[in-house]
Order: C-alpha cells, then sequence, then structure tokens
C-alpha cells in the first residue's frame, strides 16, 4: 500500500523516467537490477521538496555531463513501492534510510551514496557538481 495517490506522484516519476531511469517496483526487480555487471546510479526518489527541487534536477543536470557513463540508470520510490525501496536501501551498506538518496553501485558494490543532507539546501548546479566528482572519484578514477 502506497501513501500517495499515484496521480500525485506520476509527475515525480517521469521527471526520472524522461532522463533515461527505469522504475523498479518489486524486491525481485531490485536485486536483477543492482546486480548487474557495470556502472549503476540508483536513485531514491520522494516527494519531498529536496527532491523537487534539488535531487531530480541535479541528477538530470549530472547526466548531461559527457565524461558521465552509467551502464544502467534506475529509481525507486519512497512511499510508494516500499518493499523495492527497503530492498534497494540493503545495498547501502547500514547506511540511514533518508528520502532522497542517489547510490553509484559498480559491479553490485555501493561506491557513493549521497544521502539527504547533500540535497537538501542545495542548488540543482551543486547536486550535479558533487554526483559528477564522486563519479570521478569512484569510477574514472578506478
Amino acid at each position: 500500500m502506497s501513501n500517495y495517490p499515484e496521480h500525485m506522484v506520476a509527475p515525480m516519476r517521469d521527471e526520472l523516467v524522461q532522463v533515461g531511469f527505469q522504475q523498479l517496483l518489486t524486491p525481485t526487480q531490485v536485486d536483477a537490477a543492482l546486480q548487474k555487471s557495470g556502472t549503476t546510479l540508483l536513485v531514491v526518489n520522494s516527494v519531498c521538496g529536496c527532491a523537487a527541487a534539488g535531487a531530480r534536477p541535479g541528477v538530470a543536470e549530472a547526466l548531461r555531463s559527457q565524461d558521465l557513463r552509467f551502464d544502467h540508470l534506475v529509481t525507486v520510490f519512497a512511499g510508494m513501492e516500499k518493499e523495492a525501496t527497503a530492498q534497494a536501501r540493503e545495498y547501502f551498506e547500514g547506511a540511514m534510510p533518508t528520502s532522497p538518496q542517489a547510490a553509484i553501485i559498480q559491479d553490485g558494490q555501493l561506491v557513493h551514496l549521497m544521502q539527504r543532507q547533500d540535497f537538501l539546501g542545495h542548488s540543482p548546479e551543486e547536486i550535479a557538481a558533487t554526483l559528477r566528482d564522486a563519479y570521478r572519484r569512484t569510477i574514472a578514477a578506478s
């Protein structure tokens, strides 16, 4: 059971789908996606203001960068697909669950996690820069 009416969250889902994200709706889909080889960007989407003002536009901005090359872009929606979201967070190695979150996963292993405090009060440009820097440090450098 979800907390929010689907018609309310549909535009929030679409913001990520339009830039290439696949929605993961079940724990099985989460495991299949996050255990793929390659580099995955997983976004835990949310209805909160920092997701709307920063996370979604910041992630979209980061993906416009030519030097970010994710093999897979996937998302779960906190407060909607609760079991899928809980399963995704199992990959976050004991980090506190926050919304939103953005995780860089390499070959099934977490290499970087952005938490709510990394989005709250930050502009989309700052969030994009943080995500690009994390990618460069963890993926491009390897």
